[in-house]
């Protein structure tokens, strides 16, 4: 934004200044189990200090243009056999070629035992796994893959609406037919730029003909940038919400909650929250290496990636635990939801969102 020119609107839904057409997309999933009735908001669990991933080749059985700038992959065993159940809200680690590992919402149908989908947009400033699987994965590839793990489990209220920005309809899609199925009374609204930019139009057009008045499409330059209040008001009576978009959109969400008649909200980023309350300290890269300031805000994850480009990461949000590095001296801000006392303790840290006090300086092992 130039700062010459003052925005005297707040920010839209998606966080984007009035009258800007781009939408902020990102797509990043979460790596933990959650557990428990509805609340007002359903933060991710830790999983446990034990739990030891377990890693399946799968074949791209079939790749599919969905949207504009998305493809689904359909991936199945290589014997054609039958693979692990998953609820709605599940996801799986997708292992790329390249080493790059990204988590994806399975958004098919839990009852085809033989097929996980997935759907993914290119993300063309992103970090490259959105344009590995859009260019380098084909028919017939194999791939590995981790889970599949609920980090947004679905609790089938009576009273039920989705909200969805742009590719948050995956972990939706299959939440609606779970609804519909159950007889539950629920609404799903999918928001985005055009008509053309929102994936699986054909699957929710059926779903809205079998199921009249709960589907609504709202394509912002058909219907305007919704407000959340607007959205949370086509809630069925006093219905849970579950919501999955960009951050700014769960935010708007989140703050307007409290005025509506939601008892309970369920959201799922696929972007990091942004760094509300960062102070600026200092990464060493080790004894005697480089000192990059890290600025209150920028995670040290986005500063250590730009001078170590081969540093893995996936969830960006403290789950996941791929970023994970080791402390040799300095005090850490702890904001994950993953490490252990005893591993924090030992030194570990998941710079994807942790930091350490202002002025601090922390020597990483690298």
């Amino acid at each position: 934004m130039d700062i010459s020119t003052p925005v005297t609107r707040p920010p839209d839904l998606y966080g984007r200044p009035r009258g800007d057409s781009f939408m902020q997309k990102l797509a990043a999933f979460s790596d933990n189990a959650v557990r428990g009735l509805a609340r007002r908001s359903t933060p991710p669990g830790r999983p446990s200090a034990t739990e030891v991933p377990v890693i399946r080749e799968l074949v791209v059985a079939a790749k599919r243009q969905e949207a504009e700038d998305v493809v689904s992959l359909r991936l199945a065993a290589p014997d054609g056999g039958i693979l692990p159940p998953w609820q709605p809200g599940a996801h799986i680690g997708l292992h790329l070629p390249s080493g790059r590992k990204r988590q994806y919402s399975l958004c098919g149908d839990p009852a085809d035992r033989y097929r996980y989908r997935i759907a993914v947009r290119r993300i063309a400033n992103g970090g490259g796994g959105s344009a590995e699987v859009h260019d380098a994965l084909g028919d017939g590839m194999r791939v590995a893959i981790t889970g599949p793990r609920n980090a947004f489990p679905f609790a089938a209220e009576a009273f039920i609406l989705l909200i969805a920005g742009g590719i948050g309809i995956t972990p939706l899609l299959p939440m609606a037919r779970e609804a519909a199925r159950r007889g539950l009374d629920w609404r799903l609204v999918h928001t985005g730029r055009s008509r053309g930019s929102m994936p699986f139009a054909a699957e929710l057009a059926e779903l809205a003909a079998a199921a009249p008045g709960r589907v609504s499409i709202r394509p912002d330059d058909e219907s305007g940038v919704p407000e959340a209040a607007d959205l949370l008001s086509l809630s069925p009576a006093a219905g849970a919400v579950y919501c999955c978009g960009p951050a700014p959109m769960i935010d708007g969400i989140r703050r307007a909650l409290g005025g509506s008649r939601a008892p309970a909200l369920h959201f799922e980023r696929f972007a990091p929250a942004p760094i509300t309350d960062g102070r600026p300290f200092e990464l060493q890269l080790g004894d005697a290496g480089r000192v990059l300031p890290v600025p209150n805000d920028r995670s040290a994850l986005d500063v250590l990636h730009e001078a170590l480009p081969d540093l893995p990461f996936s969830c960006r949000q403290g789950f996941c635990g791929t970023c994970r590095l080791r402390v040799a001296h300095g005090r850490v801000d702890h904001r994950d939801g993953r490490l252990t006392a005893t591993e924090r303790a030992a030194g570990a840290m998941l710079p994807c969102v942790s930091r350490a006090p202002e002025g601090e300086r922390l020597v990483l092992e690298v």
